[in-house]
């Protein structure tokens, strides 16, 4: 009598036991994960690798989603609730929601950027050591000969000189440059950064424009000058996040702003070119939370 008692005890115990994980299993379906988004560039990957890892971090659960297109693609996707987040370049998704828009500075792009985002989405700090910015190059003996060494001194030589314009490979997709106070005489779009150099160098431009930092394009800058801009003639061009309204709570906002605190151009470029060499984003991320203790 005994023995049935207990084996009668210990079935209650399991279909209890049962009941609860079945209750357990349905409220992790109730409760999907908060997905960040990519486009196609490695660039947008690796920062949703990064913003997703710092988020699991706070006990958030995160999956990714890439492959996600180009802008309009994957801000369609935000939009709709697909993803709930995605990195971004204020001053590129600025123009993309504005495109009358003047700002050029970091704090005067993020001030626009705060009024010009639809209902429903924010922002959080932008990662002000980033620098993604088209960069002006000139021939080295051209820069010299000119005295042109900023992107100011362009000014008076703009009328005149022809500017060509080549994509660096693997970073978030980008309008035309817009250099304040410059109208070139003319110029065309090169699909190559090296096609760019060589006719920097031949005399068949005057003034080359790649789409980011010179280092994606190894050799791409060799005998020309990138010239200085501190005055922010081509707008800022700082990483963000960009975020649907109410997933998130004021301590995750807050990890994302610490990775903004931290991340700088010299450490995207870096995970770039991890990934570039075999590395999955999501392992180039890693470590670079690891190393930062994020």
């Amino acid at each position: 009598m005994f023995v049935a008692a207990s084996k009668r005890a210990l079935a209650r115990f399991l279909v209890v036991t049962a009941a609860i994980a079945a209750v357990s299993c349905g409220s992790d379906d109730a409760d999907p994960a908060f997905v960040v988004g990519a486009g196609d560039s490695i660039e947008s990957t690796v920062l949703a690798e990064v913003y997703a890892g710092a988020l699991a971090r706070t006990g958030l659960r995160v999956t990714v989603l890439t492959g996600l297109g180009q802008r309009a693609d994957y801000l369609t996707a935000l939009d709709q609730g697909r993803i709930a987040l995605v990195g971004e370049h204020g001053g590129e998704l600025l123009t993309h929601l504005d495109a009358t828009s003047t700002a050029r500075t970091p704090a005067q792009v993020t001030e626009s950027l705060s009024r010009a985002l639809p209902p429903g989405l924010l922002v959080a700090d932008p990662a002000e050591w980033t620098d993604m910015r088209p960069r002006v190059l000139l021939a080295a003996d051209t820069s010299t000969r000119e005295r042109v060494h900023t992107v100011t001194d362009l000014t008076p030589h703009c009328s005149t000189w022809q500017a060509t314009e080549a994509p660096v490979p693997d970073v978030l997709p980008g309008a035309a440059a817009k250099i304040a106070g410059c109208g070139f005489a003319g110029g065309r779009p090169t699909p190559d950064p090296a096609i760019l150099r060589n006719s920097l160098l031949a005399g068949e431009f005057q003034v080359g424009i790649l789409s980011g930092p010179p280092t994606l394009a190894p050799g791409a800058d060799a005998g020309l000058t990138v010239l200085a801009d501190d005055d922010y003639a081509v707008p800022a061009q700082n990483v963000v996040p960009l975020f649907r309204r109410g997933l998130l709570d004021d301590q995750r906002v807050k990890k994302l702003n610490y990775v903004a605190g931290e991340l700088t151009t010299d450490d995207l470029v870096d995970m770039i070119l991890r990934v570039r060499s075999g590395a999955t984003p999501a392992e180039a991320a890693r470590l670079w939370l690891d190393a930062h203790a994020l």
